[in-house]
């Protein structure tokens, strides 16, 4: 696979990290958030995680982007607060 060549992956940040011997959780965090800052306008960041870990981790289960992946998925999947009743007590 080339570099570049999966489309929720254009600039190849996350097939590099699964290509680094020795990466450790944190690189792949740091990797994982420019990855993320870097998506396209519009793009669903669950569906790209989903997209990403569907094609990575069948081949790499015990790799720490795997797993860092996989903790960005759960975080999406997570209610956010926005605002209400706690907002406007405080001012």
């Amino acid at each position: 696979m080339d570099k570049g060549q999966l489309a929720i992956d254009p600039r190849g940040l996350i097939f590099e990290a699964y290509r680094i011997n020795g990466i450790t959780g944190p690189d792949c965090r740091t990797i994982f958030l420019d990855w993320a800052l870097g998506l396209a306008a519009g793009t669903d960041p669950r569906t790209a995680i989903q997209s990403a870990l569907d094609h990575y981790a069948p081949r790499h289960p015990a790799h720490p982007m795997t797993e860092v992946l996989r903790e960005g998925l759960a975080q999406a999947d997570r209610p956010t607060r926005r605002g209400g009743a706690r907002a406007r007590d405080r001012g």
